[in-house]
């Protein structure tokens, strides 16, 4: 009997496809390495489960709910194989895409941790750092490169700011989908990455409470945080292991080829072209977690209107067309009345596939449009949906990109 009981004490190990909303679990996952606030989680929302299964981990622990999993109706033996027989096209191509969906966010975490970790080092231990550093560059140059075609996917890290590492792997992202468009040569690829991973590094020299303020920064306060290209600078130059191209997209990531930017004021001619394509990444990526913006759309209608001339209108050209109508991180109407959030770019740039659900929170789901005869009918602002489809759409939170596609 004591056998029993101890044998009854034993958490049970829940595959991720056995998820559903009502169940607690706990995740086998340090509180670092996932973006909930606690590791035990009750699942109250399809979005949660979405999130669980893009964390990388093939099981978790059931905290409590397993009289809700036996009344779940199984397959018979004779059903299973009839099921298997008979391959859903469009079933398959759902799976295949929320698998690469988690891979983009799995790979994206990693890529934090790991540019957290190397930045921790890079003043006791430069070398360690840079080693580590040129190791995340290749991982990310092979993630883009193993795609016939390579999209972008919407990932978060979970965090209600946008972190110096998380905004400088997204950055890369950006910048190498630019970078891999223009046929630059992979020299080139590797110092764009590696200046977008350390572009913002400076930032860590400035307070926090200047950095993460909410209300209007002061004028000694704003020209403060204008030093930290020059801090960053700084810091990678008197280590002696970065190259000119990345130091200058250290130090220049905020030129803009009209001579307004700072910290210098250089003019298109004096600024590398690798500089240049990481300056209109920066500017694209911070203004999606700037108040005013918030949104894809409204980001890049805000480089057009209040930064035309600052950015060559090649480079623009070139990302506007990396992001489609809809980039990433737009939230949409579509034409059978539901609403959704743009999950990945695809080739068909009015039948993107996006998660969606109906105007009250209801029915979510991973949706092709393509394969329903759905169109995309309006770009939705945050305010017009209900409580209940923010929350299953996750609408308010931040947007980053990574890797995804079709091997």
């Amino acid at each position: 009997m004591e056998l029993l009981r101890v044998a009854r004490a034993e958490p049970i190990q829940l595959p991720l496809s056995k998820l559903q909303t009502g169940i607690t679990v706990k995740l086998p996952l340090s509180w670092k390495n996932h973006p909930f606030l606690f590791n035990r989680i009750k699942i109250e929302e399809e979005a949660q489960i979405e999130l669980i299964k893009s964390l990388g981990v093939p099981y978790v622990l059931l905290v409590s709910g397993e009289e809700l999993l036996a009344e779940e109706s199984t397959e018979t033996d004779e059903q299973a194989v009839k099921a298997e027989e008979v391959v859903d096209p469009i079933a398959e191509a759902k799976r295949n895409v929320r698998k690469s969906l988690r891979l983009s966010q799995k790979r994206f975490i990693d890529c934090v941790n790991e540019c957290r970790s190397t930045f921790s080092k890079v003043a006791s231990d430069p070398e360690g750092a840079y080693r580590e550093a040129a190791s995340l560059v290749e991982s990310l140059i092979e993630h883009m490169f193993e795609y016939k075609q390579t999209h972008l996917a919407l990932v978060t890290a979970g965090e209600s700011d946008n972190s110096v590492t998380q905004h400088g792997i997204s950055v890369a992202v950006l910048a190498l989908m630019i970078a891999r468009a223009m046929e630059l040569p992979k020299s080139d690829m590797r110092d764009i990455a590696l200046g977008c991973l350390f572009h913002d590094i400076g930032k860590l020299k400035v307070p926090e409470s200047i950095r993460r303020k909410k209300t209007p920064l002061t004028a000694s306060e704003a020209n403060f945080l204008k030093m930290h290209p020059n801090f960053g600078y700084e810091m990678l130059n008197k280590t002696g292991l970065f190259n000119k191209a990345v130091l200058s997209i250290v130090l220049h990531h905020h030129e803009f080829i009209d001579g307004s930017g700072f910290p210098d004021g250089l003019t298109e001619k004096k600024i590398p072209i690798t500089t240049q394509l990481v300056s209109l990444a920066n500017d694209y990526d911070g203004q999606l977690w700037a108040e005013e913006s918030r949104s894809p759309q409204i980001a890049l209608g805000y480089l057009f209107k209040n930064h035309a001339g600052k950015h060559s209108e090649t480079l623009i050209a070139v990302l506007v067309k990396l992001l489609g109508i809809y980039p990433p991180g737009t939230l949409v109407r579509l034409s059978d009345g539901d609403v959704g959030k743009v999950m990945v770019t695809t080739q068909s740039v009015k039948q993107p596939q996006v998660w969606a659900c109906h105007p009250d929170g209801s029915e979510p789901g991973l949706r092709f449009l393509s394969q329903e005869e759905v169109f995309v009918d309006s770009v939705l602002k945050l305010e017009e949906l209900t409580e209940g489809a923010m929350r299953v759409l996750q609408a308010d939170s931040g947007i980053s990109f990574y890797f995804a596609g079709t091997p």
